[in-house]
This record gives C-alpha cells, structure tokens and sequence, in this order.
C-alpha cells in the first residue's frame, strides 16, 4: 500500500448540513459543463484543435460508445437502444470503424494510448469477432500499448457476459472492468426491469480476477422504487463479502419529463429524500468500516487501489467518464454522443444513429456540438478540478499559471465560501481551501461557487447533489 501523502481520505454526516444545501448542480465531469457545448463549433473547428494538440503533443485517452441495449432498465439516462437484434450493430460498426480511421489519421501516430474505455449500452452486446475488428482497426490507426500497462476498461452487463467473454476480453487488452448491478433486491430489480441474480454477478467478478484483470468496479444506485436501508444494507453486505477494489454508488435522479423510460416507474415507491440520506449514510458509514476510502462524488476504493494512491499523491483528475489517474491525456470521444476534450475544446458526436450515418458516409467527422474554452474557461476548470479531485486548493500555483492575485479575482466567490466555512463545510485562508470531512459529500456545492454559468442555467437541468 503507498504510503505517499498523508491526505485524510474520511467523510461525516451531518444531516442539518446536508438538508441545507441539497440542491440540484452539475456533476462536473467537465467545466464548462456539457450544457455549454453548442452547434456553431464545426468539423473544421475540431480538426484545428486537434493540430494544436499533436504540437503539444503528449499522450491519448480513446472513449468509444456502443449504444445497443438488449433489455431497458427502467432507471437508465444513458443514450441508449434498446434492441434484441444483435444485427443491429452491424452497420454502426462499420461506420465505427471509418470513424476510427478518420480520427486515427489526424492524431500523431506517435502518442500513445495510455486510457481506452468501451461504454454504453452494453459494449459486450457485440460479438467477439465484432469486438476483436473494432480492437484491431484501433490498434492500427492509434499507438495502443502491448505491455498492459494503459488503463484499459469497459463496461459490462453481468447478465450477459459469462466466464468465456472475460478471457476474450482480457485477450483484446482490457484489464479493469466495470460490473453494472445496482441492487440484488427481487421486488426492487422488478421494479426497474433488471433481474440479475448473485450467482451471475460473482462468476463475471471471478472471472475477471482469475484472467488478471487489475480492478474490478461494482456499480450499485440508491433511491430506485422499493428501496429502505435494510434492503440496500443487505444488498451492501452481499457485495462486501466479494470485497470489490472500487465501489460507484450513484444516485438514482428520477427525472421522467427527460428521460422516457423513467416513466415506467411508479413515483409512489420512490424512497423519500429522508430514507434516501438514511441510505447514503448507512453505505458511507459501512464502506469505511470495511477499509474503503471515500474518492468523491459517489466513489469509494480500497486504499491500494490506484484512484486512492493517485488522490493522496495529488495525481487524480476528472472526466466524462468519471474519476481517473491520467489527467495528461487529450481525450478523443468516437461514436454516437460521445464527448471528447482536446485541447482546450469539448467536442460531442452527433446523437442520432442516422445523421452518424451520413456524416461518416460524406467523409466528415461525426461532430454534433463543441465549446472552445476562453481564458476564464481554463482557470475556472483548474480550480473546480483541484476542488473535486483533491478537496483542496492552494492558491500560489493558480496564481503563477494563470498570471491572478486569487483574492482579487475570485473575490466574490470567497464571500461566498466564507458562509460554507461558518456552517463548517470547509476552512479557508488567506492561501488555501481546505474542504472538511463534513464538506466533502456537498463537494458540487463547493464547485458550484466558482462556475460563472450556472447563475444563468435553470437548476432542473441538473440532478440534486445528494
């Protein structure tokens, strides 16, 4: 276990607090955040951007996105099909393909891969030989590494994927992987159409380990209909006894005017905001007695797990896809909605299998929308990322990286803090900030004080903080 940084990785409850600022904001996977992305940034715009990211140069991230579901989850806000044809994807691989050579062309081929990650959908709704195409027509237009020392994950579906479809993918080179589960509760899988036994779970997760795979991930969401904290406490209980390295435990945003399939969910079995606290509470409290560390924003990880290392080293860093360890990586979004970040721009794939369809077939690159981020845009994300990353900011590096007195420049948003540090949220010097044990589950709150767009966002946009 590394024992580098002496970073206090604990969180508290305190219920008042939470009540308090229990309000809708963004996740800040990115700052500006995907709402600021817009139609008036074009191919040509992207291309130019990624010119000035090979003269940078420096390493790449690859996100690729395989919408296809076999069966919808009721809670679901992923862009997803849902289809029981497996022919379906064959010719959204093909248009993949041409994305990846089209892509592939206008990165160095010198930098390499150091992150690939398959998300969804379900990535394993493709067949091996479609997996291991897609695996090798990446391999020949981007530097992939040979010596399994990339973080190379995916996303999979334990009710389709058994012992045979791990070994295959460890072969492709994946070698952490992500377990969707979100309760074992009968009544409660019912509710949400997602009926997925322990015995299938644990034989994907033992098999994950038995090939080699680095980190196993299981992803369980608090507030799905039915749910009380003794449920969900044994559903906890029955995941502990496997001792996963990473827990997600997202909270399930129930917003069906958005999401279409969340209409199928009855609203008088939702949990009350008060169970759904007790809920966190509970799985908080429990994780850290079982030697978890809690990461932020929905993520605990055992203490050797390289998130945890990476957080108390002051490595870590975030994006689309959540917390990672490689914040040096230009990242390149390839597939439908996918969000990549070169450069200094965001830059989304169109959403519609269709209009993908023509784009690729005309020869352009697939770009739907993108924001290219001014001056303030840089330093806002520095600051946010430091915050949500590292519960900690000290000033002196922003200061002499964007040429800023802080004080002077963020001077409201320190008027702001100053009330967050008399209700105990966090402590603030003339220096520093330091986000306390008590802060850190209202962390987006934090954030929340330094991005300059929200004031002129609608909240509902967003789902609420706890």
């Amino acid at each position: 276990m590394s024992t580098a940084g002496t970073m206090n990785q604990s969180i508290q409850f305190d219920i008042d607090l939470i009540n308090r600022y229990d309000k809708a904001g963004p996740r800040y996977t990115s700052y500006p955040t995907a709402l600021e992305l817009h139609s008036g940034f074009t191919d040509q715009d992207y291309r130019q951007h990624i010119a000035k990211s090979n003269a940078a140069g420096g390493p790449l991230s690859l996100y690729f996105h395989i919408p296809f579901c076999d069966t919808v989850c009721f809670y679901c806000a992923c862009n997803k099909i849902v289809t029981k044809n497996r022919n379906h994807a064959v010719p959204y691989l093909e248009n993949l393909l041409k994305e990846v050579a089209m892509q592939g062309a206008l990165f160095d081929k010198s930098r390499v891969v150091n992150q690939l990650h398959w998300g969804g959908g379900t990535p394993t709704f493709l067949s091996y030989p479609q997996m291991q195409q897609l695996m090798a027509a990446t391999r020949e237009h981007f530097h992939l590494r040979d010596d399994d020392e990339g973080e190379y994950s995916i996303e999979v579906d334990p009710r389709e994927t058994n012992d045979h479809t791990i070994k295959q993918l460890r072969e492709l080179g994946f070698n952490r992987i992500s377990l969707g589960l979100q309760d074992f509760d009968p009544a409660v899988q019912k509710a949400v159409n997602r009926l997925q036994s322990e015995e299938q779970t644990f034989a994907v997760l033992a098999a994950a380990r038995a090939e080699g795979f680095r980190s196993t991930n299981i992803d369980l969401i608090y507030g799905l209909p039915l749910q009380t904290v003794d449920t969900f406490a044994k559903t906890l209980e029955t995941v502990l006894a496997v001792s996963p390295d990473r827990f997600s435990i997202f909270n399930y945003a129930h917003m069906p005017a958005r999401f279409k399939t969340q209409r199928q969910i009855n609203d008088d079995d939702l949990p009350t905001a008060d169970v759904k606290l007790a809920i966190l509470q509970m799985v908080g409290l429990r994780l850290i007695e079982a030697g978890y560390v809690y990461i932020g924003m929905d993520h605990f990880a055992k203490p050797d797990d390289e998130l945890a290392v990476a957080q108390r080293e002051g490595k870590l860093y975030r994006n689309f896809q959540g917390y990672s360890t490689h914040s040096d990586c230009d990242l390149v979004g390839l597939g439908i909605t996918s969000i990549g970040r070169v450069g200094d721009a965001y830059i989304q794939n169109v959403k519609e299998l269709d209009e993908y369809d023509q784009l690729i077939k005309q020869g352009k690159l697939p770009v739907f929308k993108g924001v290219d981020l001014n001056e303030d845009d840089k330093l806002r994300r520095e600051v946010i990322t430091q915050l949500i990353c590292h519960f900690s900011l000290n000033f002196s590096p922003i200061e002499q990286q964007f040429g800023i007195d802080f004080s002077h420049y963020f001077a409201d948003e320190l008027r702001a803090l100053a009330i967050m540090q008399a209700d105990g949220l966090l402590s603030l010097t003339s220096k520093d900030i330091s986000v306390l044990p008590a802060g850190r589950l209202l962390i987006r709150n934090v954030c929340m004080v330094f991005d300059k767009y929200l004031a002129q966002k609608k909240q509902q946009q967003f789902s609420k903080v706890i």
